[in-house]
């Protein structure tokens, strides 16, 4: 069957008996109707061919990555306050030049200057501001986007896209298409995991798999209290042992099977099946993966305190046991969304990710785990160079600063320019679905070929768009 550009293997004849069964009612429900008219047929064989972590054999070619970190800024970070310095800001103070009249969400006043200051970081000396001063020790492992930039200025829109590639919510994640084309390395876990203490706008359909099989979807932790027992919900089973529980399972499986061997393949059976046998593993290596008091107490000082802090690293354990894809969006709804007093919300915002963020560099560094662990930091947009209500900035989708780290990335670098008071991306411009493209590249994917068959056409994350960004390519 033709169903991606990862060249699934057809399903062996023997196992398509239900496909013709002499009982009609059992052969031809509502779903194998429509799987047979085209809708869904990608799914068959790539999970069970990746369920033993299946890594490089359907890559397109040699990576330079083997997995993501991304440090999700939810909300939209202003560009000016990090990483993006604009003097003109303070020239012109007050005063609004023609490039401020563009649409935003809401009405803006005159250009307002950021108040941080910015100094040459390290070696490569790429400008950053003071209120990341230990991010600004390891300037030489970042590429700084400058000039990223989207397609909407709403939070809802700018979320589907940076997170699923679409304004429509109604398509796979990147995380999801991800661990879709790579599967697991680590069979006891899930391969994608959403690190949020609380719940982000939008909430779940930001890591939904939508129409690819159901065990590629985003297993959502609310970490505000980060100890295993409370991370993960009923992950004791206290009613029945180990070995119990495992014969149950066994049951469930064998039935489920024998429904497919009648039926044919079924996407979204088989992604329960594998859903539930990685929550019986689970049960038993998610108490390791998830406990920070492993930690020595000299890295849990290295991180810091927080929230933010205990995703970072929770993020470097889970991607040093094999989690494909780990998000970490900073906080509950939109915390980065600064209409009003942003000056004081921006410091405070800054000073609870700048330790963990260092830290995090620092650690995967140091465990030989950066070069093949790719990070991706920002928001959905970003901000005005204007004020709004006097204190505030609106949102601003035109141009925007994200950066990557390890994982082939050329680091010590920036890319891209917005124009003189930071409104616009105007040189080197780069659309999300560039950055998308890009990513996948550094993990081995073609996003021209990393296809999926659904409802009679052939759907990808970065829809009908997107160029990889080979400058920011290491050598």
């Amino acid at each position: 069957m033709a169903g991606s550009g990862l060249m699934k293997q057809p399903v062996p004849d023997s196992e398509q008996v239900g496909w013709f069964s002499a009982d009609p009612v059992a052969a031809l429900t509502r779903r194998r109707l429509i799987g047979s008219l085209g809708a869904g047929v990608g799914s068959v064989g790539l999970a069970a061919a990746l369920a033993d972590g299946g890594d490089s054999a359907l890559r397109h070619f040699a990576p330079r990555a083997r997995r993501v970190i991304h440090l999700f800024m939810n909300g939209g970070p202003y560009q000016g306050d990090f990483f993006d310095p604009k003097p003109l800001l303070q020239k012109y103070a007050g005063q609004r030049p023609p490039e401020a009249d563009l649409r935003t969400e809401r009405r803006t006043a005159g250009l307002l200057p950021s108040p941080f200051r910015f100094r040459p970081c390290g070696s490569s000396g790429i400008p950053i501001s003071s209120l990341l001063p230990l991010t600004g020790q390891q300037a030489d492992e970042l590429c700084v986007l400058r000039s990223t930039w989207t397609d909407n200025p709403n939070h809802g829109p700018a979320l589907l896209l940076m997170n699923n590639g679409t304004i429509l919510p109604t398509r796979p994640s990147m995380g999801s298409w991800l661990s879709w084309g790579l599967g697991s390395e680590n069979r006891n876990l899930p391969s994608y995991v959403v690190l949020c203490p609380g719940k982000p706008v939008r909430f779940s359909i930001l890591w939904t798999s939508a129409f690819l099989p159901g065990s590629h979807q985003g297993t959502y932790i609310n970490h505000s209290v980060p100890t295993p027992e409370k991370l993960i919900p009923f992950l004791r089973n206290e009613s029945a042992g180990r070995e119990m529980q495992a014969a149950q399972v066994e049951l469930i499986s064998r039935l489920n099977r024998h429904q497919l061997s009648r039926t044919g393949p079924d996407g979204q059976l088989e992604g329960r099946l594998q859903a539930m046998e990685t929550a019986f593993r689970m049960q038993f290596t998610a108490t390791d993966a998830f406990d920070l008091q492993q930690e020595t107490k000299a890295t849990r000082e290295l991180y810091g305190e927080g929230h933010f802090a205990s995703g970072c690293l929770l993020a470097r354990r889970l991607s040093e046991r094999g989690v494909r894809f780990i998000q970490v969006y900073y906080g509950d709804g939109q915390p980065w969304d600064t209409h009003s007093d942003h000056n004081r919300q921006a410091e405070t915002l800054a000073r609870s990710i700048d330790r963990p963020i260092a830290a995090l560099l620092q650690d995967l560094r140091q465990r030989g785990l950066l070069d093949e662990t790719l990070i991706l930091w920002g928001g959905e947009f970003g901000r005005t160079p204007t004020s709004e209500n006097g204190s505030g900035r609106d949102h601003n989708h035109y141009g925007f600063t994200t950066w990557l780290a390890g994982g082939g990335v050329r680091g010590g670098m920036t890319y891209g320019e917005t124009d003189d008071f930071g409104f616009r991306a105007v040189q080197d411009r780069v659309h999300v679905h560039d950055l998308h493209a890009t990513m996948l590249h550094l993990l081995g994917l073609d996003h021209e070929r990393l296809t999926y068959r659904y409802a009679g056409r052939d759907f990808r994350l970065t829809d009908v768009a997107g160029r990889v960004l080979s400058d920011v390519v290491g050598g």
